[in-house]
């Protein structure tokens, strides 16, 4: 006698907290990777504030990128305030996520080391063109994970206000756009632009973070408890 078979389980939704605490350890790792690229710079005695001062791109790489990755924690923060559940798709975008958050540390040392030699040179147009290929990736990424919750309003919770995944949408797609365009811009007219773009971009990003501007729609939740 044939045993009857048993249907395989397909892939079941989960609470957040996992997804969560794995992406915290992730952001955490990714800010502290960046600090190592701050070393003592080689010099000769007496020489000690000279060659500080020469490692500017260094510093100015650390701030950009940490900005930048400390507002992805924020706007990822705020994004698993509203979600409810994670299937498949949303950890895969999650994944992706991560994937180009902890590839930042790259595009960092390798802007600074290009800008130590050469502020205006080949190399400093590649190093910045590759940073903004990194953090569009980044972009991307978070436009998959709204395109994803697009379709699946079923995963985020009943409170959540109706812009809020139309307005990640247009936030992460600017930022995609814009990086390309700092790439582009670096690379034939001057890497001082792009990097103009870099610090900037996260502090657009840390305002609105809680959506665009003008946006004074009100969760279900507080809507119904407003007079």
């Amino acid at each position: 006698m044939s045993r009857p078979r048993v249907p395989v389980p397909r892939f079941s939704r989960s609470e957040t907290a996992r997804a969560e605490a794995f992406s915290d350890g992730v952001f955490a790792i990714a800010v502290t990777i960046l600090v190592l690229g701050l070393a003592t710079p080689p010099h000769r005695p007496g020489s000690l504030g000279h060659a500080l001062a020469r490692q500017w791109p260094a510093y100015l790489g650390y701030v950009a990128s940490f900005s930048y990755i400390a507002v992805i924690w924020l706007n990822h923060h705020q994004a698993f305030v509203r979600i409810r559940n994670m299937d498949r798709g949303l950890h895969a975008a999650n994944l992706f996520l991560l994937f180009t958050t902890a590839a930042l540390a790259f595009p960092t040392a390798v802007v600074a080391e290009a800008l130590k030699a050469d502020v205006s040179g080949t190399d400093a147009r590649i190093a910045v063109a590759l940073y903004a290929g990194i953090a569009a990736a980044m972009c991307l990424s978070w436009t998959t994970l709204y395109h994803h919750l697009n379709r699946h309003p079923e995963l985020l919770d009943g409170s959540v206000e109706p812009t809020y995944v139309r307005h990640g949408l247009v936030r992460s797609w600017s930022g995609l756009l814009l990086y390309t365009i700092a790439g582009v811009v670096g690379d034939l007219v001057t890497p001082l632009i792009a990097l103009a773009v870099f610090i900037l971009l996260p502090a657009f990003f840390f305002v609105t973070s809680e959506g665009l501007p003008g946006d004074r729609t009100l969760p279900a939740a507080e809507s119904s408890r407003a007079p």
